[in-house]
């Protein structure tokens, strides 16, 4: 018997039919995944505003700036977890985006190339240990340390200082806001370290040689061509260890102190919203309680989001002015 051959338009046209399905379908499922983001975003969000709303109806914005926490009389307020949060982040940020720029530079520009592959790798192991470890560490070794040698000289040296004075002036305890800002930024500073390393290796060699071959010094070619070429990266970056820094709890808890006081001394134990959330939960006995720490996992994520909002913001400007 002799085969009839379809027309080669008859292949075509079922090959281009099946590629429109496929590329419909290929369509579905990443728009699905979007939208499985932003789902989820909303639905965490309006969870943590819904279980917190007990408190919101109660103590209203006045919750967002009460010092006040006291689960025996049935008042709370978010001042004080909202300001050890926000300090100590800046605390951590303050030390780890210079150390963190000064791995990146060295690895990139200055380090051999034998020594480039243990150090980058050290900096990947330390982003992968666990919080909890870090926390640890800080409590059994960092506190002693801190509470022997270091906050005594602290207190007696920089706590007399005019308008200074009194971040820097306490009893020795070891416990503190400080020591969490330190622990948080030995955290971030892998995360920041790799994200500028790998962006300043982005950067064109011709345009390093360049700015050599005019006489440049190295700090002025980082500082002239590296960092103006990479610094919507670096930004990017820099939030993103901050992100990391607000929401860490179990490092925290280990060294903050956990105290419910309202003090402008890095020394003073302080408490942090992850910190309140985690040490109190379990032992929250009544509706109160429960609503007005899940209120404070929704303060968080405001702070969060505000924070990477602004990130966000930040770049786009900065890739207009760029003109990207």
């Amino acid at each position: 018997m002799n085969s009839i051959a379809l027309p080669a338009a008859d292949h075509s046209d079922d090959r281009s039919s099946r590629d429109v399905r496929n590329d419909r379908a290929f369509a579905w499922i990443v728009g699905t995944a979007g939208v499985f983001v932003l789902v989820s975003l909303i639905a965490a969000a309006f969870s943590m505003f819904w279980g917190g709303r007990l408190a919101f109806d109660t103590f209203g914005l006045k919750f967002l700036w009460t010092d006040v926490w006291d689960p025996v009389n049935q008042t709370f307020g978010a001042l004080v977890p909202i300001y050890g949060t926000l300090v100590t982040a800046f605390v951590a940020m303050l030390i780890a985006v210079p150390v963190s720029f000064g791995i990146a530079m060295f690895l990139t520009e200055i380090a051999p190339k034998w020594l480039r592959g243990p150090v980058g790798a050290a900096i990947e192991l330390l982003a992968g240990i666990p919080s909890i470890i870090y926390g640890m560490w800080g409590l059994f070794v960092l506190v002693p340390v801190l509470s022997e040698h270091v906050y005594p000289w602290v207190d007696e040296h920089m706590g007399t200082l005019p308008l200074v004075g009194r971040f820097f002036s306490g009893p020795p305890l070891g416990l503190g806001m400080g020591t969490a800002g330190l622990v948080l930024a030995i955290m971030v500073i892998p995360f920041i370290a790799s994200v500028m390393r790998e962006v300043f290796l982005t950067v064109p060699g011709r345009l390093k040689e360049s700015a050599y071959a005019l006489g440049s010094t190295r700090w002025e070619v980082v500082w002239d061509v590296v960092l103006p070429y990479t610094r919507s990266a670096v930004i990017g970056g820099i939030f993103l260890g901050l992100g990391r820094a607000l929401g860490e709890t179990m490092a925290v808890t280990f060294v903050l102190g956990n105290a419910h006081e309202l003090t402008a001394s890095l020394l003073m134990p302080g408490n942090s919203i992850a910190a309140t959330i985690a040490n109190e939960f379990a032992e929250a006995d009544s509706e109160m309680y429960r609503s007005s720490l899940i209120a404070l996992g929704f303060v968080l994520f405001l702070v969060t989001f505000t924070v990477l909002t602004i990130a966000r913001l930040m770049l786009r400007q900065l890739a207009r002015k760029e003109g990207n």
